[in-house]
């Protein structure tokens, strides 16, 4: 609390934007910190998930100093903190959670997860201070392609969602064919704009009569099959005109399934929300329709519409209201678990999944190379020991488990090994979510 103010502390790091942001009574943007991991990226075409954890790793530290800074208050005047705890890639995920559980414990602070599509629909609270639910939704990212009736700030309905490819997803392959480079939907908008929507006939795919349901799969092929027929007949390939006409096919659907879906419900009021929502062609259309049908629509500002803390933020400050927050009390069950792996791609992810499934509360992550001593004597790893007896069978048996479910050798001596160090609530209110 500072100045009156409840104050809450979003985290998001469900992909690769370590985001993290300070909000006063859940819809004043104190400050709106995001490191982004795109250029990384763009050699992949994609984000690659080990890479996107250790970034967040890396990054995460520096970017909750700058949110506190920016928001010129510190850890002790926050009175929430809200994370995303999923959907996302399960590495990026748990080091959000890691990170929040760590200042929740250590500042006695009320902890909420937050689910990501619910964080993009609390967006428009931020932009919007007047609205209110219930409205529908519609959510549209590289993710997921979602409409939901909102009837509460915590309750919602999904009424359809993608069958396959996501919108953002469908984007991301067509300009990887077109040889536009990742990420693909800020590319391809633009391109479109040079090009003619009409010029090419993709198929619009609506699927069951009164579906709220996506499926851009088929789009997407029909786009690759066109250009591979032009490329064979030794024409011209126009990228601003396919992507001008892939684009058109696109909205077109998302367009008329959104509108049918708040007349369906009698609603007055739409939400954009999601990364596709910055999309200009997708606002354009939509505001169209929707004033045509008396439609109020609802639309944040694109740097709202990427992963950001401060929509997490709104969302928890909403939860908490509701009191529905996972834990506000310390436990004391804990243990460290000391550890060398396998310096290699996918070690870490696949032994924090572990923990994550055993339902170990993962309270913080260190890691460092090995030293020339420690490797001279034969350094393995080691429990520290605890108490009860019932939590240090728990972590013998959570090391076991992980000597046979990952995917590599763990636990054992080798030159090639980097240490981590897992501090572990077992049994306790701070599990994960």
């Amino acid at each position: 609390m500072k100045d009156g103010s409840f104050l809450t502390l979003g985290i998001e790091t469900s992909c690769d934007e370590t985001a993290i942001a300070v909000l006063a009574d859940g819809r004043t943007v104190l400050s709106n910190v995001i490191s982004s991991q795109i250029d990384i990226f763009k050699n992949f075409g994609g984000v690659v998930p080990e890479i996107a954890s250790r970034h967040h790793l890396e990054n995460i530290n520096g970017v909750l100093t700058e949110a506190l800074e920016d928001a010129k208050v510190s850890l002790d005047d926050i009175d929430l903190i809200g994370v995303t705890n999923g959907p996302g890639l399960i590495g990026a995920l748990l080091m959000g959670v890691a990170t929040a559980k760590s200042l929740a414990f250590a500042k006695d602070i009320p902890l909420v997860g937050v689910h990501h599509l619910m964080g993009h629909i609390s967006a428009n609270f931020i932009e919007y201070p007047q609205l209110q639910p219930p409205f529908m939704a519609l959510i549209t990212s590289g993710g997921h392609t979602e409409i939901v009736d909102v009837k509460s700030y915590t309750e919602c309905e999904i009424l359809g969602g993608t069958r396959d490819d996501a919108v953002g997803e469908a984007y991301d392959k067509v300009a990887r064919v077109l040889g536009l480079g990742y990420p693909g939907g800020p590319k391809i908008d633009k391109i479109a704009k040079e090009g003619n929507p009409e010029a090419i006939h993709f198929k619009r795919v609506y699927l069951e009569k009164d579906s709220f349901d996506f499926s851009f799969s088929g789009l997407k092929t029909s786009v690759l099959n066109y250009i591979n027929q032009q490329k064979q007949a030794g024409n011209e390939i126009n990228r601003a005109d396919i992507a001008a006409s892939f684009q058109r096919a696109v909205m077109d659907v998302i367009v008329e399934k959104a509108v049918n879906a708040v007349k369906m419900r009698g609603e007055k009021k739409l939400v954009l929300a999601g990364g596709v929502a910055a999309n200009s062609k997708l606002r354009e259309m939509l505001g169209e329709a929707c004033g045509a049908d008396g439609i109020t629509l609802y639309r944040p500002a694109p740097a709202l519409c990427t992963d950001n803390g401060a929509m997490i933020g709104a969302a928890a400050y909403y939860k908490y209201k509701d009191k529905i927050f996972e834990y506000s009390e310390q436990g004391d069950d804990t243990t460290t678990i000391n550890a060398k792996l396998q310096d290699n791609a996918g070690v870490l992810s696949s032994v924090m999944n572990e923990l994550y499934l055993a339902g170990a509360n993962i309270l913080a992550v260190n890691q460092s190379k090995q030293n020339k001593k420690e490797f001279l004597r034969g350094y393995d790893y080691m429990l520290s020991k605890i108490e009860p007896e019932a939590v240090i069978d728990g972590v013998n048996l959570l090391s076991e488990s992980i000597r046979q479910t990952t995917p590599v050798t763990c636990f054992r001596f080798d030159n090639c090994f980097y240490y981590i160090r897992f501090l572990l609530f077992l049994q306790s209110p701070y599990m994960i979510f």
